[in-house]
């Protein structure tokens, strides 16, 4: 088999303005399949995910996972050095990502006029709250608001208790894999008509979409989800269920066969006869029965009897893991799921690999998390100024 050829995205640049992490995200996944990947922080005011969690030595561990794969360069943008030095970079660049409120960049005079001013070619990618426009536009917007007004927390959490937000970024996530798309199909629009474009990505919508059909049900029935806590309106049985040995398993039944085959494995073929069991949501309606059967049968039970017993049945099962259990799956494992790479500050580091494997081109983790403006000089010169330039730079504070 020939050696693997390089990365897909490898000669395109991406110069990621954005903070925190919709926008980030993005480009660290653009990174990965082996865009260049420029990341300009405020000289003073560097990324605020360098902070956020766990640090080790003082070093924030999160920004190695978030800034991998990616040149650090510091440039104040609201300095007047700092825009003209900013559009040489897109002069030269594909791809621009930025998360400032509508509007700040036009102030700059960085907006969409001036950036393809010097390079039509240009993909800007602007990843807001609420959007470009609207009435929201111009509110701070984080991930946790976009849970809350999508309509996530509201069908999450136990039926009698509060609406329950998610404890990670998942809207924030969510858009920056929607972001990566957008970004690809705006340069596969460039390949066809020459121009670039402006991507308008509301974090508010890429969750909308993933909750499912609930605005057609309701649209159509008025039919408004309640909140059901591990159980599903759609299939069952569908929960998580404790073992003897006091662990957790999930199953899922959202296939009939599988269904049928859980039942008959937990000692209850009998219901499967039951016309209510046809479908996933007459099965649904009857929730109550078929967790008490799965839940009695499980109890009795260890975790890896559980699992054992399930997998022989051909049936949906999975141990309800941690972290720790997670590092040891040999799924994961066998996967690189999670792998192990040399960071110049601390050493030997495990991280979530890249996202997918492809055959012929890879992508790679090639480096974590760099300090805040750790290759400003190198990237400068790269645009033809001279040291004595970049020093002048540094004193007047645009670096």
């Amino acid at each position: 088999m020939s050696a693997p050829a390089a990365p897909p995205l490898t000669g395109l640049r991406v110069v990621d303005l954005a903070t925190l992490f919709a926008g980030p995200l993005c480009a660290t996944m653009l990174g990965d399949f082996g865009a260049e990947v420029i990341k300009v922080e405020h000289p003073v005011r560097p990324d605020p995910s360098r902070g956020h969690g766990p640090a080790k030595d003082g070093i924030g561990l999160w920004w190695k996972i978030l800034g991998r794969n990616k040149r650090n360069l510091t440039l104040d943008l609201s300095a007047p050095e700092g825009r003209d030095l900013l559009l040489r970079l897109a002069a030269r660049t594909d791809v621009v990502i930025e998360n400032f409120r509508p509007g700040t960049l036009e102030r700059w005079g960085l907006g969409p006029d001036e950036l393809h001013a010097v390079n039509p070619r240009l993909v800007l990618v602007r990843v807001t709250g609420f959007g470009q426009f609207g009435p929201y536009a111009h509110r701070p917007g984080f991930g946790t608001l976009a849970e809350a007004m999508s309509g996530f927390a509201a069908i999450t959490g136990e039926p009698d208790g509060p609406p329950t937000l998610p404890p990670f970024g998942l809207a924030d996530s969510i858009a920056a894999l929607a972001t990566a798309y957008a970004v690809m199909a705006a340069l596969a629009g460039r390949d066809r008509t020459g121009e670039g474009q402006v991507v308008d990505m509301a974090i508010i919508e890429p969750i909308l979409t993933v909750l499912g059909p609930q605005p057609l049900w309701y649209d159509q029935l008025g039919y408004v989800q309640p909140r059901t806590g591990n159980r599903s309106r759609n299939n069952a049985p569908r929960n998580t269920y404790r073992t003897s040995d006091g662990r957790w398993v999930a199953v899922s039944t959202s296939a009939q066969s599988v269904a049928e085959r859980v039942m008959r494995l937990v000692g209850r073929p009998d219901l499967i006869g039951e016309p209510w069991f046809a479908s996933g949501s007459g099965r649904a309606e009857h929730s109550d029965e078929l967790d008490e059967a799965v839940g009695h049968w499980i109890g009795r039970h260890s975790r890896e009897e559980a699992l054992s017993a399930f997998e022989k049945a051909e049936a949906a099962i999975a141990p309800v893991q941690d972290v720790r259990d997670v590092l040891e799956d040999p799924q994961y494992r066998a996967l690189d799921s999670v792998t192990e790479i040399d960071d110049p500050e601390l050493g030997p580091l495990r991280m979530q690999n890249v996202l997918f494997r492809l055959s012929r081109t890879p992508g790679a983790i090639r480096w974590a998390g760099r300090p805040h403006g750790a290759d400003t000089e190198e990237i400068l010169t790269e645009l033809g100024l001279s040291g004595p330039q970049i020093e002048a730079l540094r004193a007047e504070r645009v670096l």
